[in-house]
């Protein structure tokens, strides 16, 4: 039961006296000079209610757009890893899962990782866009490992069978951060 100090002047059937009573909140009642001085505080009650409710209203959260390659490639996460693969139905690899992703939007690149890196276009580190795809070195290769850059840092990729299937991962993470080593842009991907 909450007891709330109001300046009002309760008079059964009102609208007051009806949210009270099933409130269960109990108005200190003031004397009739008190009333007319305190007028403005009959609808306190209303207001306090009305700003708890609008203050704990969630803010609505952004909707990012991301270029069609990425959306794709977005909608293919949990996907099994399967080296050699490169299709849903039988799971991915890394450079299968970046290369299908690409020729679902009509752009053919090379299957491996270090094929990609030879023949793709270089970028710098500082122009990373949506949809280009960072290469890390993992295993003594100079390119062994692919991914597709989403924003914000982040990157989705099929990484190992330990992992089990396709993920997002950020850059900053020290592992694949030590690991970088460099940005390809496809031809024919939207800037």
């Amino acid at each position: 039961m909450f007891e709330t100090i109001a300046c009002y002047s309760k008079h059964r059937g009102d609208f007051i006296h009806l949210l009270t009573t099933a409130c269960s909140i109990h108005l200190n009642i003031f004397t009739y000079k008190q009333r007319r001085v305190l007028k403005f505080c009959a609808a306190l009650p209303i207001i306090i209610m009305l700003l708890v409710g609008c203050a704990s209203t969630p803010p609505v959260p952004e909707v990012k757009r991301y270029p069609p390659v990425v959306t794709y490639a977005l909608s293919l996460q949990g996907a099994p890893y399967r080296w050699g693969k490169a299709s849903p139905e039988e799971g991915f690899d890394c450079s299968g899962f970046v290369q299908h992703v690409y020729a679902q939007q009509g752009i053919r690149i090379p299957r491996t990782v270090s094929e990609m890196a030879v023949a793709l276009p270089q970028v710098s580190k500082s122009d990373l866009h949506a949809g280009d795809l960072v290469l890390f070195n993992t295993v003594r290769n100079k390119a062994s490992h692919v991914g597709l850059y989403i924003q914000d840092r982040k990157f989705i990729h099929a990484p190992s069978s330990r992992a089990g299937k396709v993920q997002i991962s950020s850059l900053e993470n020290q592992y694949w951060r030590q690991r970088f080593i460099g940005v390809r842009r496809p031809n024919g991907l939207e800037e």
